[in-house]
């Protein structure tokens, strides 16, 4: 059975402002966020000093100046809370690593099968307020078995609430109908009709309650009592191939972070050469005392699993760690994991097998230092466009089949995109030119060959627009100094427009 740990913290806007502008005001001043709601302003968020003189959210700007005249106002930053709750996110994964975003103001983190690391349910809820309290963080939470429970219990329930598995029913019943998270006119109208309780809806008939309030409050009764599933979005999807090591003490110096690289690509490769698994991509992330997450990632051209050569990689990138306070926690996570059979080496075998596993560490070392779109091959792709005829393809994969026509050479160095030049001197028209200009010089033609016509993907363009005028007619020149030249002409004499040249690769 899941079980889940729902986090609510009742003035987060308030939290998040004090945070990013380290606030010296006093805690018992009222103070109060204000937006612009339709033209109009309005009170977004309210300290406990101000809700204690009878503000609240929604209030008009106005109104609550004039209750109190006293109050410290600021602007809201909606977008700058929901990036702080992207960050609280990523930071509650030294808890677990299914953890879901619940705007404004919550967390829901998926802990099934996590909380004996921590001794326990309760012992983990308690770990978890008490370094959100350190951070000035006020949050309420609770754990149930579905998190449409562990959200009204957070809520509207006493604090710190463990419901055991099956006991939902029991632990709801007394709770307003609002903890149900239905529409406010559908909450607003049970309440005129005295159903105020969870217990008293769960009581009526369910066919007489769904043709009554629709069907979207069976639903929500039912995923609050762990009758039906409910799918949360995790910002980082659980993966089963995430290893975690805590510390007693924090560390900080670069020989401790580099040992423990180590030993957690150790634990967690183990685990993957024991299930004939590899990955493509790690990511180790540093927790530190300060709940700043700093995160490392590697990407290999092959999947692989040696822990040394993992941690090899990580090595040059540890300098870039700060490690604040200190570092209490570290995770790494495997991504992009696939089976990897086992190889048998013969003698016949052992030359090819040496040369892969040369070349793919070095691969590894130059993607991971140089930016993994900066180490690729070139490889042939099945086109007669010269500049489509070649694709970027990782350094290490399997040949695509296509293969470049021997009969139809191309030059040395191929131009990205051609490059306008001025033709002149041709005895006819069709000719190839005698003289050109190219980026401010003249070349004299000596010698000459081709033309090799090439047309357009005609099946790649809407029927109709393909015409003879769009095709090319390519030479092969080579001027007075011995320098050879790619050149084309661009669409048929006797068309709409004049052909142009064009040079499109050297040698």
């Amino acid at each position: 059975m899941p079980r889940i740990l729902s986090v609510w913290s009742p003035n987060w806007a308030i939290a998040t402002w004090r945070r990013r502008r380290r606030s010296s005001s006093p805690a018992d001043a009222p103070f109060a966020l204000i937006t612009t709601d339709r033209g109009v302003r309005r009170l977004h968020a309210v300290s406990d000093a101000a809700a204690s003189l009878g503000l609240f959210a929604g209030q008009k700007a106005t109104d609550a100046l004039a209750l109190v005249p006293e109050l410290i106002t600021d602007e809201a930053d909606p977008e700058g809370d929901l990036a702080a709750l992207d960050a609280l996110v990523d930071w509650c994964v030294r808890v677990s690593p299914a953890v879901a975003a619940d705007p404004p103001d919550g967390l829901l983190l998926d802990i099934t099968g996590v909380a004996h690391l921590w001794g326990g349910e309760r012992a983990m809820l308690d770990d978890l307020l008490d370094r959100l309290a350190r951070q000035e963080i006020p949050a309420r939470a609770a754990v149930a078995g579905s998190a449409g429970a562990a959200w009204a219990l957070a809520r509207f329930g006493g604090d710190r609430g463990v419901v055991p598995p099956g006991a939902e029913a029991d632990w709801l019943a007394p709770l307003p109908v609002t903890a149900l998270r239905l529409e406010a006119e559908t909450a607003a109208q049970l309440i005129r009709l005295g159903l105020a309780r969870i217990g008293q809806l769960a009581a009526l008939p369910r066919d007489q309650l769904a043709r009554r309030f629709g069907p979207a409050v069976l639903t929500r009764l039912d995923q609050a009592l762990a009758r039906a599933e409910e799918a949360l979005v995790f910002r980082r999807p659980a993966t089963p191939w995430f290893a975690r090591l805590a510390f007693a003490e924090p560390i900080s110096t670069p020989e401790d972070l580099a040992r423990a690289s180590r030993d957690i690509a150790d634990r967690l490769c183990a685990r993957l050469l024991a299930e004939g698994q590899g990955a493509g991509r790690f990511e180790l992330a540093f927790h530190r005392l300060d709940g700043r997450a700093e995160r490392l990632a590697i990407g290999l051209s092959l999947p692989g699993r040696a822990p040394a050569a993992i941690a090899r990689l990580f090595a040059p990138m540890l300098e870039t760690v700060d490690p604040g306070f200190g570092i209490e926690v570290v995770t790494l996570a495997a991504e992009r994991v696939e089976p990897v059979a086992e190889r048998q080496i013969s003698l016949a075998s052992i030359g090819e097998i040496a040369r892969e596993d040369g070349i793919a560490p070095l691969v590894d070392r130059l993607a991971n230092r140089l930016g993994e779109g900066r180490v690729w091959r070139a490889a042939a792709y099945p086109s007669h466009i010269p500049e489509r005829a070649v694709v970027r393809q990782a350094p290490l994969a399997a040949a695509s089949g296509a293969a470049w026509d021997a009969k139809c050479p191309r030059p040395v160095r191929l131009f990205a995109r051609p490059e306008p030049v001025i033709a002149m001197m041709a005895l006819v028209p069709d000719d190839p030119p005698r003289r050109f200009r190219w980026r401010g010089r003249y070349h004299e033609v000596r010698h000459v060959e081709g033309p090799e016509r090439l047309a357009e993907e005609w099946w790649l363009r809407p029927p109709g627009s393909v015409t003879p005028a769009h095709a090319r007619d390519y030479y092969r020149v080579e001027d007075n100094t011995g320098a050879r030249y790619w050149l084309f002409r661009d669409r048929l004499y006797g068309g709409e427009e004049p052909p142009k040249w064009w040079l499109h690769g050297l040698g």
